[in-house]
């Protein structure tokens, strides 16, 4: 275990806000607001702000109070927080960040969370200071193995897993790797979406219920698709221009319907932009053959944040053992950055019950 400190160069700074500077912005298409991506004006407001008012000196700081570490695993130099409870027999708790979030996600969530927990919070290879995968064909499985492993590294016996998005797939396969050693996976929500085969045996309220649901999933730029096609073909506008990226994420968090703190969203903008990530961090999605969305496993109970309706849970309940379902939790797709204290209140209720 190597300590780390985030130190990026005052060059590496000055070429973020001249390369802002210079950027070459198109006119605005014809249309209403959003109907043709991310309006020139806000972005063009957005990236002033990131180029003359955003501070990353302060942001780095802020992150570089968390005590920080690399270590390699699986041939790969992986980064991650390490944040202990002044609890002795606080629960150890994994969270694995979702995409295109990184450990940022998780900034304003584990100050609330180091009462009860051991906060363990490693970046996913390709994203941010973890090194990228070398070959095609890397798998959440095999993150959940190195996070397994990062555990036993840290001396942790029994420990919880939790996360959304990217995470809500890495969390469960934890404990399909190391049963014995997790007690619990909490995911933010997806558990139980229902995929075309489910609709034969749909009541009719059911299926109505399952084509709105479908009208909302399918809203938004498809990410999946462009990532799994061309992911290469994009990266060059992402690591050339910080406006091309910038538009990339505001898309994209457009489309999830998060509204996250400015600051906050450019503080995880600025992570891809200064470690070269926005096109190693896509293998998710270009390794993958098709959409698919988290399925579970019976070795251990399971929770989540945002349980939906009962066709949800009765699909869930296939794959998983499920002990936590509440409804009505506020927040969008990243709730760690958009409700950070009833994020963290509703993972410490799911753990209070399997630990």
């Amino acid at each position: 275990m190597t300590p780390f400190r985030i130190d990026v160069p005052d060059r590496d700074l000055d070429d973020l806000r001249d390369r802002l500077a210079r950027t070459r912005w198109p006119v605005q298409l014809p249309g209403d607001d959003w109907s043709r991506g991310v309006p020139v004006e806000h972005l063009r407001e957005l990236a002033d702000y990131w180029r003359g008012g955003f501070d990353w000196r302060a942001r780095e700081a802020e992150l570089n109070a968390f005590p920080q570490f690399t270590t390699s695993i699986d041939g790969l130099d992986v980064h991650f927080l390490h944040a202990r409870s002044a609890r002795p027999d606080a629960l150890p708790l994994l969270l694995t960040h979702g995409w295109p979030a990184t450990f940022v996600e998780f900034v304003r969530l584990i100050p609330l969370l180091t009462g009860a927990f051991h906060v363990v919070v490693p970046s996913v290879p390709g994203f941010g200071w973890s090194q990228a995968p070398v070959e095609a064909g890397f798998s959440v499985g095999r993150v959940a193995r190195m996070w397994a492993e990062l555990m036993a590294r840290l001396g942790y016996d029994r420990y919880g897993t939790q996360g959304g998005d990217l995470g809500a797939y890495v969390a469960p396969e934890v404990a399909v790797v190391d049963p014995e050693h997790v007690v619990g996976v909490h995911i933010d929500g997806g558990l139980g979406f229902p995929s075309e085969s489910d609709v034969a045996q749909m009541s009719a309220a059911e299926r109505a219920e399952f084509e709105e649901m479908m009208q909302w999933a399918g809203a938004g730029v498809d990410h999946h698709a462009l990532l799994r096609a061309a992911p290469q073909t994009f990266a060059y506008g992402w690591q050339d221009s910080p406006a091309a990226a910038l538009a990339w994420l505001a898309q994209k968090f457009r489309d999830f319907g998060d509204v996250v703190d400015r600051d906050l969203f450019l503080t995880n903008a600025s992570v891809y932009w200064f470690t070269g990530t926005f096109g190693t961090s896509s293998w998710p999605l270009y390794d993958t053959e098709r959409t698919t969305w988290p399925v579970g496993q019976k070795a251990v109970p399971s929770g989540v944040y945002s349980g939906g309706p009962a066709l949800f849970r009765r699909l869930a309940e296939r794959h998983n053992t499920i002990v936590h379902w509440p409804e009505g939790n506020p927040g969008g797709h990243f709730v760690a950055m958009e409700e950070p204290e009833a994020h963290a209140a509703d993972i410490t209720a799911f753990f209070a019950k399997v630990s």
